[in-house]
This record gives C-alpha cells, structure tokens and sequence, in this order.
C-alpha cells in the first residue's frame, strides 16, 4: 500500500500540474473565443492530454524511477497524448461538419427556403434531432406563409368588392342629392325612396363588416339559452316570404319542432336568415328552396338549407366561406333586398357564428343546386 506521505506527494504533484496546465488552457479558450469550434475543441483536448501528461512525468520523477524507466513513461505519455489529440480531431471535425449544415439550415429559415437538408443518423443524434425539428419548422413556416398569403389576396379582394360596393349607392345618393339640391327632380317622392333604399344598402354593409371584425377579432360575445329552431326557422320564413314571392320562389319547412338548441337568438338568427337570403339570390324564378331540422344524433341538431340555384363548380366549394368570395355570374345577387349587403361577407359572417357556438357548416352539391347543413350543439349537451 502507498504510503501516506508519498501520497501526498503524488496528489500535490499532479494538483499542481492539472491547475497550472488549466490555467492556461482557460487563457488559450478566452484568447480564440473567436475561432472556430474546432481550434477550441483541440485546446480543450489538448489541455486534459497533456495535464494528464506532465503530471504523470512529474510524479515519475519525484520518485526517483530509472532514467530508463522515465524515458519510457515519457514516450508513452507523448504518443498516448498524439493519438488521443488525432482522435478528438476527427471527432471534431464531424461536429462542425453538423454545425455547418445546422447553421445552413438556419440560414434557409430564416430566409423563407424550403428545408431539404438532413443529418445523417451515424452523427450525434442531438444534431440529428435538431435538424428534424429545424425542418418540421420549415414546413410550419411555410404552410403559415402560404395561408397569411391567402388571407392577404382575401383581404385585398375584400377591400376591392366594398370599395365598389360603397362607391355605387354613394354616387347614386350624391347625384339624387343634387337633383333635389337643384330643383331638377321631377318625382321627388321616388328619389326619397330610393335613397333610403341605398342607406337601408349602405347601413347592411356597415353592419356586416362590424359583425365580421367582431367574428375575426374575437369580440363577439354570444348571450347563451335554449333557442326553438323551429322558431327560428319560422320567423326567418316569415321576414324573408315577400322577397321569396317577389321571385316566384317557395319556401318549405320541415322537421320536428321540438328541436331546442343552445345558443344567441340573434346569432343563429342572423345564420337562417344569411343563408335563405343566399339561397333566394340564387335561386331560378319558380323554384323551392327546403329548409329542414332534424336531430343528428343524440348530442347535436342538423339545418339543412337546399336551393335549385345549379350548384357551385367543385373548385370553389373550398372557398365559399372566404371572406369577399364571389360566385360566377349565374350565382351572384341580383337585387339588394333582403339584409344581404352583397359584400361577399354572409357566408363568412354565418361560418363565424356556427363555429363561435361549436357548431360546424359545410356545403355540398345536390342535383340541380347546393346544400347546406349546419350542425349545432343541443341545448343541455353543449360545451
């Protein structure tokens, strides 16, 4: 067993070594604090090698070994230190290699590339791991951009429909305006009349775009209780039957009237109402338009709106709910009447409202028109 003196030798040699060794090892680190990964990588290796080293000759001479002996503990020392610093090479140079594909990969991120780059799975699996992510990032970022892009073009589109939309009833108010102004209007009672027919216009449009930055902003706030549908249906029917007859066009209801949703009233009733109104603006002279409630399973209620309006091309049921969306010609409003604003806002405005009750709407193509069907929670059952 080692005697304790000489242990203590031993352990003040080799302290002595590691810390001064250390030491300037830190100082080297601090001096290439700006080099590249692999210089500092080496003086770390470097460092622990020959503190390792040098301690193990220091000891070896303190005590009192062969020169022979000595000469062999240095070269072992020596090209134990060379090979563990040629392997920490190679290592190193597979972490940078990382590095650069990872700081590349950074590179395209950040300026909106595609990521395709992969790291190879003999490399360090955190790398690994980190580029997987870096890459789901990527597809992230650019399904976000593709749908900010989206709603951007939307936008746009929207501010162009209601920009033309406004400027029309307001340059007929303009010149009826002066027409009376000037004492030019031969029928001043029919210039009163329309004019309020273009503010009655005017004020729909104003109304939709508040309900919708209210649905999109997340202000709307929603007065919750137990809402008949068929009462809901019934009074729609009844305020919109003129503009119906008007077009030659019935209105049929249908279902069970025990249907009792939870809900706002004057949500789910502007949601009817947008959606008859669509239908009717859609619809041929003489046709039928069927609404229909009906019990979709235990936990929800199922409305049903179909019209003979010819249906919508395939291509454009995905875009139906965008706000200012607007058919082809052969589905876009003729008229005003109605609380339609023909902003291209009430389909968007009625997906708001199912959606802020839970609630889902989709659309689909029936022979000869378009269906839709709104599900909404029942009352006692919703979230």
């Amino acid at each position: 067993m080692l005697p304790l003196s000489d242990l203590v030798v031993v352990v003040a040699i080799s302290l002595a070594c590691a810390v001064s060794v250390g030491l300037i090892g830190l100082v080297l680190l601090r001096a290439t604090r700006r080099a590249p990964m692999l210089v500092r990588l080496c003086v770390m290796v470097a460092t622990a090698i020959v503190s390792v080293s040098i301690g193990i000759i220091a000891v070896a001479q303190a005590m009192y070994l062969s020169d022979h002996d000595l000469m062999v503990i240095s070269y072992v020392s020596v090209i134990s230190g060379l090979v563990s610093v040629g392997v920490a090479l190679l290592l190193a140079r597979g972490f940078t290699r990382d590095s650069a594909r990872l700081r590349a990969m950074a590179r395209a991120l950040g300026d909106g590339e595609p990521i395709t780059a992969t790291i190879a799975t003999t490399d360090s699996s955190e790398f690994a791991a980190l580029a997987r992510d870096l890459a789901t990032t990527s597809r992230k970022l650019a399904a976000a951009r593709e749908e900010v892009a989206a709603l951007d073009a939307s936008r746009r589109e929207l501010v162009t429909w209601i920009s033309h939309d406004l400027r029309t009833p307001l340059a007929g108010l303009r010149a009826m305006a002066e027409a009376l102004e000037d004492g030019l209007a031969d029928d001043p009672t029919r210039f009163h009349r329309q004019m309020r027919s273009q503010v009655d216009h005017l004020t729909a449009l104003v109304d939709d775009l508040f309900e919708f930055s209210k649905i999109h902003s997340g202000a709307l706030a929603l007065t919750v209780e137990p809402v008949s549908l068929y009462d809901l249906v019934s009074d729609s029917v009844a305020e919109l039957g003129a503009l119906a007859r008007s077009r030659s066009i019935s209105l049929t209801e249908a279902g069970s009237g025990d249907l009792t949703v939870a809900g706002d009233p004057r949500e789910l009733a502007r949601v009817i109402g947008n959606l008859l109104i669509n239908a009717i603006q859609h619809s041929p002279h003489g046709s039928e338009i069927s609404i229909t409630g009906r019990r979709d399973g235990d936990s929800h209620v199922m409305l049903t709106v179909e019209d003979a309006g010819g249906g919508i091309p395939e291509a454009d049921l995905s875009k139906i709910f965008q706000a200012g969306w607007r058919a082809t010609s052969s589905r876009t409003p003729e008229g005003r009447e109605g609380r339609s604003s023909g902003a291209g806002l009430g389909l968007a405005i009625v997906q708001g409202i199912v959606e802020a009750h839970d609630g889902d709407i989709s659309v689909r193509n029936v022979p000869g028109g378009c269906r839709f069907d709104v599900r909404l929670p029942r009352h006692g059952l919703a979230a």
